[in-house]
């Protein structure tokens, strides 16, 4: 009797624990973002966030970073630039959104990563959008303005843009521009060494932020939101994921994705009492649909680029 369909599903649904995981701390960090706000500034946590994952991982990659100390000096530019994208723009940008956004808009324009990324994969890298990309982008355009609006679309012509959603739409151009950019600035450094370096350059960069902001203490309130935002999101997760990525594949990993708006909006109904309606499940289902028929076509080789640009500038950041 032929086994091997039963021995590779179950090599798969293994393989899918590790990506999985990822999703579920990124999900995590979507609510941890929600929660930080009014316990602590945006500044202050992101700053704190950030120098403590360096810290962390100082013992474990500092010594073969500085060894490799030339190619700092070579691409040292493009490494800050990637910092700058991937973790200070979008994730002050997602906390100050926090103030005044719900958590459950915050998943559903996260799950527009893959889609957003190959858009950038097209115009900065001269990858052919296909006709599904296409189609999927607007599916998605439609299902986020009826989100925002909250089912209501005279709610932007009479009010405008939620700042909240704004400030978060911004947030997550910037971090799919920083996949595309990492996957177009190929550097012969080790991932983990990247990592260490865009995190050092994001936490002296956020320092005359910090510095200059609202600093807000250390306490036994916020303590909780930071180590989560520092350790899990930030350094478990991306190993989860690269785990899944050599296991399954850039776009069948990819695909995972897609369950994080339904999980943040299940943890933020019950750990912080988010109300959901009917326009989240309308607006986010539409959403969800754009990006599955945007990534649904059997990847050529320029969607497979596009597919591993996203999941490298997730490897480097979050929610």
């Amino acid at each position: 009797m032929n086994t091997q369909p039963n021995a590779s599903a179950s090599i798969i649904s293994t393989a899918g624990l590790a990506p999985l995981l990822t999703v579920l701390i990124w999900s995590g960090n979507v609510v941890v973002t929600k929660a930080s706000a009014g316990l602590i500034s945006p500044g202050s946590i992101s700053f704190y966030r950030w120098l403590l994952a360096f810290v962390v991982l100082l013992p474990f990659v500092g010594r073969a970073a500085w060894r490799n100390r030339a190619l700092l000096r070579e691409h040292w530019l493009k490494l800050a630039i990637l910092g700058a994208l991937g973790m200070v723009i979008y994730q002050s940008l997602a906390y100050e959104a926090a103030k005044t956004t719900s958590a459950v808009n915050m998943g559903v324009m996260l799950a527009l990563m893959p889609l957003l990324s190959t858009f950038f994969a097209s115009l900065l890298a001269g990858e052919r959008l296909s006709v599904s990309s296409i189609a999927g982008g607007a599916i998605s355009l439609i299902g986020l303005v009826y989100l925002t609006s909250q089912g209501d679309l005279m709610r932007l012509v009479n009010g405008g843009l939620h700042i909240g959603d704004g400030l978060m739409i911004i947030a997550v151009l910037s971090n799919a521009l920083y996949g595309v950019m990492l996957r177009r600035w190929a550097m012969p450094m080790p991932m983990w060494q990247q990592l260490f370096w865009q995190i050092g350059f994001s936490t002296l960069l956020l320092l005359p932020v910090f510095l200059m902001g609202e600093i807000s203490p250390v306490t036994t309130s916020n303590l909780p939101l930071i180590l989560y935002a520092a350790i899990p999101t930030s350094l478990v997760a991306p190993l989860c994921w690269m785990i899944g990525i050599q296991q399954l594949g850039a776009s069948r990993t990819s695909l995972l994705i897609n369950l994080l708006p339904i999980v943040v909006a299940a943890l933020a109904w019950v750990l912080i009492g988010e109300q959901l309606h009917a326009y989240h499940a309308i607006g986010g289902a539409l959403a969800l649909l754009g990006v599955g028929i945007g990534l649904r076509k059997a990847p050529t080789a320029a969607e497979e680029a596009s597919f591993e640009a996203d999941e490298t500038g997730w490897e480097a950041e979050e929610a």
